[in-house]
């Protein structure tokens, strides 16, 4: 039995939810499209579920909400940054703006651990370095962890 989920993000495009749909699933793994008409498509996304509708020009995407993906690995940091900045911009701290005008916070998951040290100046000189970069680094980050 395929039980749907209770919340499942809605974004509006103009024009372009099928295109975006296609550009997403072509860059998550286990993900798919479910079903698409002129109006809405709905897809998967590395097991997140989304429906994108075409709407009009009157709404637009702010970095006021962001998708978080947690990375294990620099590769899939670089993975993930470079195939979802295609067409779009960069932002600070990992923080990217799609083609589509959606904002993707590509971010390794021992930056969680690196900030919440008990140390307060090793977390500040680990967020003082991620302030410094567009796409994050973990090896930069973990220096300025370790550094002295």
């Amino acid at each position: 039995m395929n039980i749907a989920p209770r919340i499942t993000p809605f974004l509006w495009f103009v024009g372009k939810a099928a295109e975006a749909a296609q550009f997403y699933v072509g860059i998550f793994h286990n993900s798919v499209i479910h079903q698409s008409s002129p109006m809405t498509v709905s897809f998967r996304l590395d097991g997140q579920e989304f429906i994108a509708l075409n709407g009009g020009p009157m709404y637009e995407f702010t970095p006021a909400i962001s998708f978080f993906v947690r990375c294990d690995t620099q590769a899939e940091v670089d993975y993930y940054y470079e195939r979802l900045l295609a067409g779009g911009r960069e932002q600070r701290c990992g923080w990217l703006v799609d083609q589509f005008g959606v904002s993707w916070q590509i971010i390794p998951g021992i930056l969680g651990d690196l900030l919440a040290d008990e140390n307060p100046e090793r977390s500040s000189r680990v967020f003082d370095a991620m302030m410094g970069m567009k796409k994050l680094d973990i090896a930069g980050l973990q220096k300025a962890y370790d550094s002295v």
